[in-house]
Order: structure tokens, then C-alpha cells, then sequence
């Protein structure tokens, strides 16, 4: 019983995938300019999820936390993150996304 647990477990966590979270935006330096609930400098996160709801824009997302952007949510602009990776964008996109 013990090592069917064990085994079932291992296989949980290995098929888990990884899921950025608000620790991943502070490391990266976001919640300087953006809240999860309440818009700061830019919007919050749940206002960004809310205006894509069913859109298929993780990639959009993704681009613009690394290369910035303006226009979209009023006249500042949001500098682009050049220590954010590829992968982390994508992460951090889909978690914004997510949040309801």
C-alpha cells in the first residue's frame, strides 16, 4: 500500500505542470506597477484576465510582458522586462489569465 501511494504520488508530482504565481511577478519585479485586486500603475491582473476572458492571447501577453507596450490600458507605458524569459512570460501570462 505504501509504495502504491509513494508511486502514485511521484507520478502526480512529475505530471504536475509548473504554474507561475504572484511569487514569480514579485521575483520579476511586476507587482511594482501591477496588484492582483487593484490597479497601481498599470491594471490589475484580475482586470487584465476579465477583458481577455475566452481569448485565446496568452502569446500576446507573453510578448508584451517582455517587450512592454502602451496604448491599451491609458497613456503609460509599460517598459519592457529583459530579465523575464521566454518561458517565464509565457508562465506569467497564463496565471494573469487565470485569475478570476
Amino acid at each position: 500500500m505504501t509504495r502504491t501511494l509513494f508511486a502514485l504520488l511521484a507520478t502526480v508530482l512529475v505530471a504536475a505542470p509548473v504554474l507561475a504565481d504572484q511569487a514569480l511577478a514579485q521575483k520579476k519585479n511586476c507587482m511594482t506597477c501591477h496588484a492582483v485586486e487593484k490597479k497601481v500603475v498599470g491594471p490589475s491582473y484580475k482586470d487584465v484576465a476579465k477583458k481577455y476572458a475566452g481569448q485565446s492571447v496568452e502569446a500576446k501577453l507573453a510578448t508584451k510582458i517582455k517587450q512592454g507596450g502602451s496604448g491599451v490600458w491609458g497613456a503609460i507605458p509599460m517598459p519592457a522586462n529583459s530579465q523575464v524569459s521566454d518561458a517565464e512570460a509565457k508562465l506569467l501570462a497564463a496565471w494573469v489569465l487565470s485569475l478570476k
